[in-house]
């Protein structure tokens, strides 16, 4: 029997997306040490949600590169493959991600930790060294996923673009207010889900042209 594997791939895809942009919404932030620290204590139960959300956009977009990976029968094929290498590896730099705001929270409440501490361990080389780490394979996943998606020429020529639009706003993200910053994660979502759409049609018409196979 046939397994529907690439709608079921597709549809982890969309999810995963929606989920890292509500994730990104949803966690509060502060310019500064001290203010993120009170933030945590203030609103603890936003950032646990958010850690939580965060873990199902790794597993579920991890899930869903078989079905973008659908869209290369020929044409960057190559590039294709590497870039769900390097994205994989930044979905699931997502998931350790989602520990480290569980573990940050877990000392705001149940420590006294002063600002000043606190900013020297999150300027720690190892930890500094894996976010830098994780966020470079997520916005290189994401580029070389569009190159690759322009060269195969297997979806309308605005799902790429949007890809690299979001992936140019890293230039200047960081010089936005945080609510504005989020937002701009919402052209991940547009991106992949039209990565999705376009498998699951493509599926769809390879179905209707072979014969059912029982």
């Amino acid at each position: 029997m046939r397994m529907d594997w690439i709608p079921a791939s597709a549809a982890a895809f969309v999810t995963g997306a929606m989920a890292l942009t509500f994730g990104s919404l949803l966690l509060p932030a502060s310019s500064s040490t001290a203010g993120t620290l009170q933030v945590v204590r203030n609103e603890d139960g936003r950032w646990l949600a958010a850690a939580v959300i965060f873990f199902i956009a790794s597993v579920a977009l991890t899930l869903g590169l078989p079905a973008a990976m659908s869209l290369f029968d020929r044409r960057g094929r190559t590039l294709g493959m590497v870039s769900a290498v390097v994205l994989a590896v930044g979905f699931l730099g997502t998931a350790g991600y989602s520990m480290l705001i569980v573990f940050f929270r877990a000392i705001a409440l149940e420590t006294s930790l002063k600002p000043a501490e606190l900013d020297k361990a999150v300027h720690d080389a190892g930890l500094t060294i894996f976010l830098y780490g994780w966020i470079a394979g997520f916005y290189l996943g994401e580029l070389l996923l569009a190159i690759a998606l322009l060269r195969a020429g297997t979806t309308q020529r605005w799902v790429p673009l949007v890809l690299i639009a979001h992936v140019a706003t890293l230039a200047f993200s960081s010089f936005l207010p945080h609510e504005l910053s989020s937002v701009l994660v919402l052209l991940v979502a547009v991106g992949f889900a039209g990565v999705a759409i376009e498998a699951v049609g493509r599926d769809n018409e390879r179905r209707k042209a072979s014969p059912v196979t029982l």
